[in-house]
């Protein structure tokens, strides 16, 4: 968090009070990043709103304040388009689930924003505070490559940022997969060498990131049921996790897990990218 120099804050033209700016002034507070206040509409003109909303943060002692309305080909391709110019490293916005019917038809706008976004996006879900509350990673550590080690150390970091932020605890949910006859590696095949195998590797994680064995959660199941699941028995005010998102036809027909569980989680929650994910974005998004 400590990285983040610049914020982009999404503001809903539908919605006066932002649970996205309560937590960009929070963030904001700490690291002394700028904000960047964005409107996204078409219809309406919303610069006196924004001119106010800069000259009260500034009031409020936050002195780099940017704003702007802008509308492009659609919601997540107008925040991505700001996103680039100005430089965010991080973009803030208030998720509010689609009714079932539409997002059965449609890719939600919010999921677009996680799969096609090159920077972190923390989603807004409510107004609770975070101060007091357990920050929940979500880690793969059945993953070893490099590109997966890095972003396991990015969350974790990101993870021990927050708990710092809000005066909380971190702890970590590792899922394991169940086992499968059809596996070609017979590790996967038996329930006690898959967890023997994942909590040897999360052995070697606790020492590396100073997790303590209360503080990490082991389960075998799905991910997108799981991570739910644990947020709920540790009532997490924030997860945080990692997407290797996932473009075109194998995004389509798989999505992530982040987007999956976006709606089935009650707090906040930051989505980070790979290395190797964020400069792939980062060039689609300029092409």
């Amino acid at each position: 968090m400590q990285a983040v120099r610049s914020i982009l804050v999404v503001l809903d033209p539908e919605h006066a009070h932002s649970r996205a700016l309560t937590r960009a002034k929070l963030i904001a507070g700490v690291t002394g990043a700028r904000m960047h206040l964005l409107m996204c509409d078409k219809r309406q003109d919303h610069s006196a709103l924004l001119s106010l909303l800069s000259s009260q943060l500034h009031d409020d002692g936050y002195d780099n304040i940017t704003h702007e309305q802008t509308w492009h080909e659609s919601l997540h391709e107008s925040i991505i388009e700001v996103q680039q110019a100005e430089g965010c490293e991080l973009v803030i916005k208030e998720h509010r689930p689609d009714n079932p019917l539409r997002k059965a038809l449609l890719t939600p706008s919010d999921w677009k924003l996680l799969r096609y976004c090159p920077c972190a996006v923390l989603m807004v879900k409510n107004e609770r505070p975070w101060t007091g509350g357990a920050i929940l990673a979500a880690v793969d550590v059945g993953n070893n490559d490099e590109d997966h080690r890095r972003l396991h150390a990015s969350i974790i970091d990101h993870g021990y940022a927050i708990a710092g932020l809000a005066k909380g605890d971190l702890h970590v949910i590792a899922a394991h997969p169940s086992p499968m006859l059809s596996a070609s590696d017979p590790t996967y095949q038996l329930s006690e060498t898959i967890e023997q195998r994942y909590r040897e590797a999360c052995t070697a994680f606790q020492a590396e990131f100073g997790i303590s064995d209360d503080h990490l959660h082991i389960a075998e199941g799905p991910a997108d049921v799981l991570i739910p699941y644990t947020e709920k028995q540790l009532d997490a005010v924030v997860t945080v996790m990692g997407t290797v998102a996932r473009t075109g036809i194998s995004g389509a027909l798989i999505g992530n897990t982040s987007e999956v569980v976006l709606d089935a989680l009650e707090g906040d929650v930051l989505v980070l990218k790979s290395e190797e994910a964020t400069a792939h974005l980062a060039e689609l998004a300029r092409g």
